[in-house]
C-alpha cells in the first residue's frame, strides 16, 4: 500500500532501512506514528511493531542495546514535552556508546510552536549535545529528506539522530517522494606509511612493549594477538574491550581503572612503549605519565585527549596493525611478558578468587561467589546486561568471555538503571538467546516498572538482583574521601515478592548454598526469572592501585562511623 500521509511515509523509510519495531509509548502529539505503525501490520507481515514500554529513558536504553547487538539502527519515540523529555538519559548512553539510533521525538501542533503553549519544549535544541544528527520537521516536503539524513547519520558516525515531528505535520499527505536508504560495507582507515614506520621503529627499539586495548579492535582480534606475540606484549583491556581480548588470549593481564583487575596496571607501567589500541579510556590517573606511549585510534580527535602521546597513528585497528606486523622484529627475550603474566596469575588466584573459593557457606552472600557460580551456569551464547556500579565490577572480575558471549553496560555514560532496559532490547532482538540482566537493587528500582514490559510480552529475560540494600558504588566513594557513608542505604526490599505479583517466576536467595540450584532454575524457566540474592553490602570493591590518601581516607570515614555509633 502507498504511503498517504507523512507518517506512512515515515514507517515505509523505517522499513526500508531495516527497522523491526519502535520502543515507546503512545501519546497525542505520536499518534499519528502510532496508528502507522498499527496499519503497516507488525513485523511478521513485514511492517514495524510497537513495544510498548513503561517509561521512555527505556525505550531509549533497549534501543541503544538492540542497535550495539546487531549493528543495525534501531529506533524510539516519545510524545511531545514530558515524553520525549524522558528518553534523553538512554539517548544519551547510546550516542556515547556510538549505538545507531533514531529517536522520533514528536512536538506540539506546529502552530503554537514558541507560543508557550502546553507541554511545549524544544527537542530540536535539547538534543543537540547527545546526538550526531538533530533537526525539525516543518513541511510534509522536507519530511523524507530529514528523515533520510538522519538514518544515515546515526549509521555513519554511528550514533544518535533525532527527528522533532509536530503531531499536525505527521498527519498531512505526503509532499514528495522519500529518498532510497543506502547501504554500504564498513570501510577501512587505512594509517600514512610515515606514522606505522615511526610506531614500527618505537616497537623494535624498546625490550618491553604492553599494549591496551579497547573496543576499537573487535574486528582486528587475530592480527592484535599476532602481534603481541611478535612483540612479547601483554594485553591489558577497557571495559568494553573485555568481550573482545580477554578470551583464549595468552598475553591477557586484565583491566586497569576504577573496576581493573589483574596485572594490568603493572604491566602497563613497568613498560618502556605503551600502545593503547582502540580505547579512548577516560581515567587519565591510571595511565602511565613517565611511559613513552603510542596511541592508534580511527577518531584523529580522541588522539592525546587522555594522556600526552610520543607518537600517533590514525587508522583502524586491523590496518594499522596489519601493516606494523610487516615491519616489526620478534623479541627473543619474553621475560617480560612471563613476569607479568605470573603476576596477574597470582592475582587473579589469590586476591580476585579469594572471594570466590574459601566464602561458600559465609552469610551475607559475597557477590563475588553470586557473579562466579552465574558465569558456570549461564549459556555459551549469553547475552549480560549490567546495571552501573558494584554489578559492573562483578561482570568486569567474574564473567568470561568466550567469543560468542556479549556484554552491555553503560560503560561510558554511567547511568543507573540501564541494565533491564538494555535486557528487554537485547531480547526482543534475540528471542532465542539467553539473556541475563545483572541488576543491583538500585538500579532494578529507579526503573522497577520495566518488570511490567517484561511480564507482558513474556520476555525470557532472566533478573539476577545483586541486592545489598545500598548503593554500593557511591557508599565507597564516599569512604575513600573521608566521608562516612550517608544516604546510600535504602530499605531492604523482596523484589522476588514483586516480580512474583507480575506473574515472573522468582526465589529470594539468603543462603549461599541455596544459590547454584536457585540460578540453574530461573535460567532454564521457560519465561521470565528473576533470582534476588541478599548480598553482603560491606563488599566493595577496591581498584588495582590504592593511594595513600585513598587509605588515609577509607581509615578516616570509618572512624568517623564508628564515633557516630
Amino acid at each position: 500500500m502507498s504511503p498517504k500521509t507523512v507518517a506512512d511515509q515515515i514507517v515505509a523509510q523505517l522499513i526500508d532501512a531495516g527497522v523491526e519495531r519502535i520502543y515507546g509509548i503512545v501519546g497525542d502529539s505520536l499518534n499519528p506514528i502510532v496508528d502507522a505503525v498499527r496499519r503497516s501490520g507488525g513485523s511478521a507481515a513485514g511492517g514495524i511493531d510497537w513495544v510498548h514500554v513503561r517509561h521512555e529513558e527505556a525505550a531509549a536504553f533497549a534501543a541503544s542495546a538492540e542497535a550495539q547487538l546487531t549493528g543495525k539502527i534501531a529506533v524510539c519515540a516519545g510524545s511531545c514535552g514530558p515524553g520525549n523529555l524522558h528518553l534523553i538519559n538512554g539517548l544519551y548512553d547510546a550516542n556515547r556508546s556510538g549505538a545507531p539510533v533514531l529517536a522520533i521525538a514528536s512536538h506540539i501542533p506546529s502552530v503554537q510552536i514558541g507560543s508557550s503553549f502546553f507541554q511545549e519544549t524544544h527537542p530540536d535544541r535539547l538534543f543537540l549535545e547527545c546526538s550526531v544528527y538533530a533537526e525539525l520537521v516543518s513541511t510534509p516536503e522536507q519530511s523524507p529528506r530529514v528523515i533520510h539524513s538522519a538514518l544515515q547519520h546515526a549509521v555513519a558516525k554511528p550514533g544518535v539522530a533525532v527527528v522533532t515531528l509536530p503531531g499536525d505535520i505527521a498527519d498531512e499527505a505526503i509532499g514528495r517522494d522519500a529518498p532510497t536508504f543506502v547501504r554500504t560495507g564498513t570501510p577501512s582507515l587505512v594509517p600514512a606509511a610515515a606514522d606505522v614506520e615511526a610506531l614500527a621503529a618505537a616497537m623494535n627499539e624498546a625490550e618491553r612493549v604492553a599494549i591496551f586495548a579497547g573496543a576499537g579492535v573487535r574486528d582486528a582480534r587475530a592480527e592484535l594477538l599476532e602481534l603481541a606475540e611478535v612483540l612479547g606484549a601483554p594485553i591489558g583491556h577497557s571495559l568494553r574491550g573485555k568481550e573482545f581480548v580477554q578470551y583464549d588470549n595468552p598475553f591477557d593481564i586484565g583491566m586497569t581503572g576504577l573496576l581493573g583487575y589483574g596485572a594490568a596496571h603493572d604491566g602497563i607501567h613497568d613498560a618502556e612503549l605503551l600502545v593503547l589500541i582502540g580505547t579512548d579510556f577516560p581515567y587519565d590517573q591510571f595511565l602511565p605519565d613517565e611511559v613513552r606511549t603510542a596511541q592508534i585510534d580511527t577518531a584523529a580527535e580522541n588522539l592525546g585527549r587522555r594522556t600526552s602521546l610520543d607518537l600517533a597513528v590514525h587508522g583502524d585497528a586491523k590496518s594499522t596493525i596489519a601493516a606494523l606486523l610487516k615491519l616489526v622484529h620478534r623479541k627473543n627475550d619474553r621475560k617480560f611478558l612471563e613476569r607479568t603474566r605470573e603476576r596477574h596469575d597470582t592475582l587473579m588466584t589469590k586476591v580476585v578468587g579469594a572471594y570466590t573459593k574459601p566464602v561458600k557457606q559465609r552469610t551475607p552472600i559475597h557477590p563475588e561467589y553470586a557473579a562466579s557460580i552465574l558465569d558456570d551456569l549461564a549459556a555459551e551464547d549469553a547475552i549480560f546486561t549490567a546495571d552501573t556500579g558494584m554489578c559492573n565490577v562483578w561482570t568486569a572480575r567474574y564473567l568470561n568471555p568466550n567469543g560468542h558471549r556479549r556484554f552491555i553496560s553503560s560503560a561510558l555514560h554511567g547511568s543507573m538503571a540501564n541494565a533491564l532496559p538494555h535486557a528487554i532490547g537485547a531480547q526482543v532482538a534475540f528471542p532465542q538467546r539467553q539473556v541475563v540482566s545483572m541488576s543491583g537493587d538500585g538500579g532494578l528500582s529507579m526503573l522497577m516498572g520495566e518488570l511490567v514490559t517484561v511480564a507482558m510480552y513474556r520476555l525470557p529475560v532472566k533478573i539476577v538482583v545483586f541486592d545489598n540494600s545500598t548503593l554500593g558504588m557511591v557508599k565507597l566513594e564516599m569512604l575513600v574521601d573521608g566521608l562516612p557513608d550517608f544516604g546510600v542505604d535504602v530499605p531492604a526490599t523482596d523484589y522476588a515478592a514483586v516480580a512474583s505479583a507480575l506473574g515472573i517466576h522468582s526465589t529470594r536467595i539468603e543462603d549461599p548454598s541455596d544459590l547454584e540450584s536457585g540460578i540453574r532454575a530461573a535460567l532454564a524457566h521457560d519465561g521470565p526469572a528473576l533470582v534476588d540474592i541478599v548480598t553482603d553490602p560491606n563488599a566493595l570493591s577496591l581498584p588495582p592501585n590504592i593511594t595513600g590518601g585513598q587509605v588515609k581516607g577509607f581509615a578516616l570515614a570509618m572512624s568517623r562511623t564508628v564515633m557516630n555509633g
